[in-house]
């Protein structure tokens, strides 16, 4: 699936230097994903033939967002179409305002809306896919707005089912679905089954020597069906050992209530958590559950750091600026693999932006500095995304960031007994804390994330053509229960906030400049800003008329910038000039334009203008004799209210003080109905 915006979409040209729309954005990928998994789950078994969605946005209004309309397009294009699908679906916004849940909520009502819930849903209430961002709201109101979502899926289902009704669709017939045929997989099971039975339940396995044993037997067991199976196809071969290993794996849990690890059900692995890894770091934590082991650190940099986001993105899609993000990183060695090391993958992008929905609603909203969360996966077996939101919670807190409350995430997987002519669930059992095998052959990815208090964030991916709202709704339960007992865990390493950031983190202060003083604080064209950013890595932003902020990476480097400053802003920091006073002066360079003069010894010396030098006009000043070191008599008359500048004249001087009376002339006057009458004389 590929969803692009397009900027004539928004009535815009985009900004860049070819004036075309080039690579995707965040958002086009992560909506791309979200239809992805939304309609993935409704193709056939052994479906693998190329298919390709494209998401165009044509026109935006500016009010809603075309996310939800582009689920719901590619499912009508689908159920449209002769392609073999099991749908459609329909899919809603849900938001909750003031306590109440709104279906679609406009872009408006979402910025004061505490629940971001997409629904996903298919006919008989079944729901299919679940994405959500919440600012830690309660249980049950969560469950509340998934059913009520469930519940308006369904009029959008209904209205696709007509249109199809009305078109008289016919699906084509697939030429060939990729499943394994029965004889061969009975035979695999004959030859197999008791040597995967003894692997999947010896519990000293761990992933890496579970998945060897595996392949030793898949090796064995596909060259005796080679042997058996001449004329089958490779994938056959396969396919048939992976159905074994599949079913002996899922009945072991449906049936004996085991898994591979020795855990019961609702058992969550071994959690060990470690904070202030490095004392460089602005903040670092160490998550480890089982074998999924994550490093998260914390770095501020000023509020100019923040991302900033494009006119089309903010006109499209309504993506601001955000000053707060967690990064995902996914090397190759995590699973014992090697690979090519390149930009950052969909599913990279995807999983840091589960973790950063998960911890955003903890930030405090005011905090100084921009943060970023770096979260590398060091050792991956199972849930790297909610270990990445249980880490980064931890290292937060370590940098002394003033969360509101920790956060833990957990996964929480399915397995059933599906009937596909009934096309419902006879049995199935949830599982706590997944595996990644148990996600691999299990049919949910249930990834739950928040507080002691309520949920932050939530993502649902189905292998299914769906499942009942009960089934969901225990696994909200079972992952409450979890979450709590995790964060009980984290709370042993690091219970609150540390009181103070590191001692070598970054230092916010702000400066008061008047305006008489801001041309020299700045310098011309900038230069002594961009000489204090080269020469201590400080950078300044200005808040308002006469407030500046000063970022400084470290202490020391601010102690540098105060100097700095100071030695530019030292001259008169204690002289206050009288308005109309009389003051001499000292030239200290004459110029084609007039004298440069110091009123006291340490000031920067100011212009004097040829204009204000005398009451004849001159075109320099030697005409009137002037020298360097000269000293002269000049009237003081405030500061330019634009730049600052001092306003002096010797002109003024030259003349004998003298009072002019002046009145109006009548003429300037209104008169109605009458003469106009003779002006007034002025007298000296």
């Amino acid at each position: 699936v590929d969803y692009r915006q397009k900027a004539a979409a928004a009535g815009r040209i985009p900004t860049n230097y070819l004036r075309r729309e080039l690579g995707t954005t965040d958002k086009e990928i992560l909506t791309s994903r979200v239809i992805d998994r939304s309609i993935r789950p409704l193709f056939p078994v052994g479906y693998f033939y190329d298919t390709q969605i494209l998401c165009n946005l044509l026109a935006v209004d500016g009010v809603n967002d075309p996310d939800i309309l582009a689920i719901n397009g590619a499912s009508a294009a689908l159920a449209l179409s002769d392609i073999p699908w099991n749908g459609p679906i329909g899919a809603v916004r849900v938001g909750l305002i003031d306590g109440e849940t709104v279906i679609n909520p406009t872009r408006k009502q979402m910025s004061s809306s505490i629940l971001n819930l997409v629904v996903a849903g298919a006919p008989q209430n079944q729901v299919v896919m679940l994405e959500a961002t919440a600012e830690n709201i309660l249980q049950q109101d969560f469950c509340h707005a998934i059913k009520v979502g469930v519940k308006h899926t369904q009029h959008i289902i209904q209205g696709i089912q007509q249109l199809v009704k009305e078109q008289g669709v016919v699906k084509r017939t697939v030429q060939k679905l990729f499943v394994a045929p029965e004889e061969i997989v009975e035979c695999a099971k004959k030859l197999a089954f008791n040597k995967i039975y003894t692997v999947f339940t010896d519990t000293s396995h761990d992933k890496i020597s579970r998945d060897e044993a595996i392949n030793k037997i898949r090796l064995e067991t596909e060259e005796q069906l080679k042997e058996k199976f001449p004329e089958a196809e490779p994938y056959e071969i396969m396919e048939s050992f992976n159905v074994v290993s599949k079913d002996i794996f899922r009945n072991l849990i449906l049936n004996e209530y085991r898994r591979c690890d020795g855990r019961d059900l609702t058992s969550l692995r071994d959690i060990k958590c470690e904070v202030n890894m490095f004392k460089m770091l602005h903040g670092s934590a160490l998550f480890q559950r089982g074998q999924t082991q994550v490093l998260c650190t914390v770095t501020f940099d000023s509020i100019e750091s923040s991302v900033k986001s494009d006119l089309i993105s903010t006109a499209v899609s309504g993506v601001k600026d955000k000053n707060f993000m967690l990064h995902y990183e996914f090397p190759p060695y995590a699973t014992n693999e090697i690979g090519k090391v390149t930009g950052v993958n969909r599913r990279e992008l995807g999983h840091g932006a589960l973790a950063e929905r998960a911890l955003k609603p903890i930030i405090p909203q005011d905090f100084p500095f921009t943060i970023r969360v770096t979260s590398e996966v060091l050792e991956s077996n199972g849930s790297s995304s909610m270990a990445s939101a249980c880490g980064g919670s931890l290292a937060l807190m370590d940098a002394g960031v003033p969360v509101s409350s920790a956060v833990a995430g957990v996964a929480v997987g399915l397995v059933t007994k599906y009937s596909p002519e009934k096309g419902d669930l006879e049995d199935y059992r949830l599982l706590t804390d997944i595996l990644g095998i148990e996600d691999y052959y299990g049919d949910m990815d249930f990834k739950m994330a928040g507080t002691n208090k309520g949920i932050t964030a939530l993502q649902v991916d189905l292998k299914l053509p769906g499942i009942p709202i009960k089934v969901v709704m225990e696994a909200i339960q079972q992952g409450t229960a979890a979450k709590r007992e995790i964060l009980q865990i984290m709370n042993q390493t690091l219970a609150k906030p540390r009181p103070n950031r590191k001692e070598n983190g970054p230092v916010v202060e702000t400066i008061h400049v008047p305006l008489s003083k801001r041309l020299r604080f700045i310098g011309p064209g900038a230069y002594n800003l961009k000489k204090l950013q080269a020469q201590t890595g400080v950078t300044l932003s200005q808040l308002d008329e006469e407030t500046y902020s000063v970022f400084a990476p470290t202490p020391s480097a601010m102690h540098e910038a105060r100097e700095f400053i100071r030695e530019i802003c030292k001259d008169d920091q204690e002289v206050n000039l009288e308005f109309g006073a009389v003051y001499t002066a000292t030239i200290t360079e004459i110029r084609d334009s007039g004298v440069m003069i110091k009123l006291y010894p340490n000031m920067t010396p100011v212009l004097l203008h040829n204009s204000q030098l005398d009451q004849r006009k001159i075109k320099h000043p030697s005409a009137l004799g002037l020298e360097v070191g000269q000293e002269i008599q000049v009237k003081y008359f405030g500061r330019d209210p634009t730049d600052g500048r001092m306003r002096l004249s010797r002109k003024i001087l030259q003349s004998p003080a003298t009072t002019v009376l002046k009145t109006l002339t009548d003429k300037n006057s209104i008169v109605m109905g009458g003469s106009v009458p003779q002006s007034s004389t002025s007298s000296q």
